[in-house]
């Protein structure tokens, strides 16, 4: 991707915030961290309700104070035929404005969620069991 260089002065405040975020998260590039930050804070901002986790070795973005992530509510909407009620049904501990969070965002960003989708759909039991054998029961 092309990108475009500007210079940026930072309140040694927010830069010493900002530099341990980016340690804390395991980055050794500031500029890269800064740039994750910003585009997180963007896509925040652009669909409230939606905050970014951190699952293994990548930020994924949620549906706040749920402990979904984005994925897994999709996934239910897309197997409901997309039906609202369906998928209030799947979730009832969650609000419709959080559901709503959560397709908004696959809107605005769906090949991100595609992709984790996708990943997902790899893993079938078939698969599961060929490719992981130890997870079988014992006899079964």
């Amino acid at each position: 991707m092309a990108s475009i260089q500007h210079s940026l002065r930072i309140p040694e405040q927010l830069d010493r915030e900002l530099s341990r975020e980016i340690q804390f998260r395991g980055e050794r590039d500031w500029s890269k961290g800064a740039l994750t930050l910003m585009e997180e804070a963007l896509r925040a901002s652009r669909v409230p309700g939606i905050v970014f986790v951190q699952r293994r070795n990548e930020r994924r973005p949620a549906v706040a104070f749920s402990g979904l992530e984005v994925w897994e509510v999709v996934a239910t909407w897309k197997e409901s035929g997309e039906s609202w009620e369906e998928l209030i049904k799947a979730y009832p501990e969650v609000s419709e404005n959080q559901l709503r969070a959560a397709v908004a965002y696959y809107r605005a960003y769906p090949a991100e969620i595609d992709e984790r989708l996708a990943r997902e759909a790899y893993w079938t039991p078939e698969r599961v069991a060929e490719e992981l054998p130890f997870t079988r029961r014992p006899g079964g």
